[in-house]
């Protein structure tokens, strides 16, 4: 059975019935080679770089694990 309520010509729906927008799964970043380091010391150096895109991803992934869970247990 469709839940929804008719009011005149429009169709409201419950918020169940709607399709959740799509929230994909954060996408770890790529680590970079051994050579592409030029053991200079840059500042910063790609692996620094690759570190920091390492922390967001960590908190991006920990944010979209909480929203997958049932909104009681969140």
């Amino acid at each position: 059975m469709n839940a929804a309520f008719f009011i005149g010509k429009k169709t409201l729906r419950k918020k169940t019935d709607k399709p959740d927008k799509p929230d994909p799964k954060p996408v770890p970043p790529t680590r970079p080679n051994n050579d592409e380091c030029c053991h200079s010391g840059c500042n910063p150096c790609v692996f620094d770089l690759y570190e920091d895109d390492m922390a967001r991803y960590r908190e991006a992934l920990k944010e979209w694990n909480k929203r997958q869970l049932p909104k009681g247990q969140r």
